[in-house]
């Protein structure tokens, strides 16, 4: 690969990742700024680095990642989910280790939506008075 872009998306729940995947000296940008100022816990750090780790290619590509819906846990799964998908597309050798560990396949799970008439939830029933 020479300095070929590699362009991928990641999705979880209403969270959409864009990457954007070239040969660099591993710097990963989040919305045009350094992921470890958007993503502080070491928690959300280890999680973005993971397809990294596990392809050991930690350090080897610079990510610019354009994320957008969702919470701050989901956008991180998304983000792993792009970057795993843009490790594959640059070399076929990660796939079998990224499907695995389970990076490559998309969380079906969604939000259940609220029904009218109901209470304020999904699944929250009106309250009903006694006798």
């Amino acid at each position: 690969m020479t300095n070929k872009v590699v362009k991928t998306v990641g999705r979880r729940k209403r969270a959409v990742a864009r990457v954007r995947l070239v040969e660099g000296n591993g710097q990963i940008m989040i919305n045009g700024k350094p992921a470890s100022e958007v993503y502080r816990g070491l928690v959300y750090q280890k999680l973005y680095q993971r397809p990294f780790e596990v392809t050991k290619t930690l350090g080897k590509y610079t990510a610019t990642v354009k994320v957008f819906g969702g919470g701050l846990s989901s956008q991180v799964e998304a983000i792993m989910h792009g970057l795993a998908r843009s490790l594959v597309s640059v070399n076929e050798e990660y796939k079998l280790p990224l499907r695995s560990v389970g990076l490559l396949t998309r969380d079906p799970r969604e939000r259940e939506r609220r029904k009218y008439g109901l209470a304020r939830g999904a699944r929250a029933e009106k309250q009903s008075p006694k006798r």
